[in-house]
């Protein structure tokens, strides 16, 4: 009764002391509480990309990236996550058997930390959005009422902006604590290893990542860790050739059951630690499909990107605005039984001279009188190659009635 006397007379109660326990999960720099599922989230690095993917990474999981053909804008992407890492003070580890750490780390995207820089971005934002403001009257209604996907740099209090243009500088990059994976350097300092079915790289990559997070307390068992920080841990085109992998030459590969079981244990890691992964991935040269399906079961979040170039869409003019699709493959259910899986469908992204973003795919009409003739003909055709359905059969030969 005296204990609780001199309570009242603090002004402490226990509902008081329960909120302060319960914020001890925001307390980590660059995160924040999900508030659909509670879960901890963290910044993919690009807002716009948090925003489709219901607020951002989740610790804890894992993010499939299916690189595009030629590889520039997956690259562009596994950047900016690990750029996010550095301006938030999070420990790094970066994995590759093509590009040595080293050299990614020096390629980051600088960040966009005061007003100067950003409002010198902010003029490219701001003609980005005078275009879609021009052709505000030629979208079709039901897009109007449509919210519009994040492409400004405003001000966040998470997630920060890039200018792909310029590099971090050194002294930003050099002030957290990173670790790299190089499986060049890594298969000639030690004797060949092959456990369970998989390959000797994967076996390494996996003691690495396994030693890291056991040894520097993410997995918790340190309670003596004051300053708690999360892992960002980050792997370059898994599954391609230079991994010793053959799943991308091969219909039938010698161990079909390698990468996936690298992923089944590297996600049981992630549950267990404050960590979260990004892998690029070769989808388009996996020549068997079921092994892509069991990779996309074994990971969280899928992202796939299609690049125009080199296809029919590059010079097609109704997509004259953008790069490039956007494939939200799988979203994780996170302590809940549905997905937490935006609205938005049709998605695209266009990088501009400094600024990479995902945006809605608005198609111009094709009866604009800014429009020429010729390119109403492209678009009468290019309306065509894309109606499917009924549609698609009325337009060809065969007239039907209904």
């Amino acid at each position: 009764a005296a204990a609780g006397g001199a309570a009242r007379g603090r002004g402490v109660t226990s509902f008081q002391r329960k909120a302060a326990a319960g914020s001890r999960l925001a307390a980590v720099a660059g995160t924040r509480p999900s508030v659909r599922h509670g879960q901890l989230l963290i910044s993919s690095g690009l807002p716009s990309l948090d925003c489709v993917l219901g607020g951002g990474v989740a610790v804890g999981t894992l993010l499939l990236i299916e690189e595009d053909k030629y590889g520039l804008y997956s690259n562009l992407l596994f950047k900016y996550f690990l750029a996010e890492g550095v301006v938030c003070g999070h420990d790094l580890f970066v994995a590759s058997a093509k590009d040595h750490p080293d050299n990614i780390l020096k390629q980051l995207p600088a960040p966009l930390l005061d007003d100067t820089q950003r409002n010198e971005l902010g003029g490219e934002a701001t003609a980005v959005k005078s275009e879609d403001f021009q052709d505000s009257m030629k979208i079709a209604w039901r897009y109007q009422n449509l919210p519009k996907m994040e492409a400004s740099p405003t001000s966040t209090k998470f997630g920060h902006y890039y200018d792909v243009s310029k590099t971090m500088s050194p002294e930003l990059s050099q002030s957290i604590k990173w670790r790299s994976f190089y499986l060049p350097e890594e298969l000639s300092s030690q004797p060949k290893m092959k456990t369970c079915n998989m390959n000797s790289a994967y076996s390494r990559l996996l003691h690495s990542i396994q030693r890291i997070i056991y040894q520097e307390g993410f997995d918790g068992s340190d309670p003596q860790k004051k300053q708690k920080t999360i892992l960002r841990i980050g792997i370059q085109s898994l599954g391609s050739m230079l991994w010793g992998d053959d799943i991308c030459s091969n219909d039938t590969p010698e161990d079909i059951h390698s990468l996936t079981k690298f992923l089944y244990v590297l996600r049981g890691l992630l549950r267990k630690s404050l960590s979260a992964c990004i892998i690029t991935v070769p989808a388009h040269l996996i020549q068997n499909k079921a092994i892509m399906e069991r990779v996309t079961n074994l990971s969280d979040t899928v992202v796939g990107l299609e690049s125009f170039i080199g296809s029919e869409r590059e010079t097609n003019p109704l997509y004259k605005d953008y790069h490039g699709l956007v494939h939200v493959h799988q979203v994780p259910r996170l302590n809940s039984l549905i997905c937490d899986v935006s609205d938005t469908k049709d998605l695209a992204f266009r990088l501009k001279r400094k600024l990479f973003t995902i945006e809605r795919l608005h198609l111009p009409p094709d009866l604009s009188d800014t429009v020429s003739r010729a390119s109403k003909q492209d678009l009468a055709e290019s309306a065509k190659l894309l109606s499917s359905g009924c549609g698609a059969m009325a337009i060809g030969k065969k007239h039907l009635d209904f």
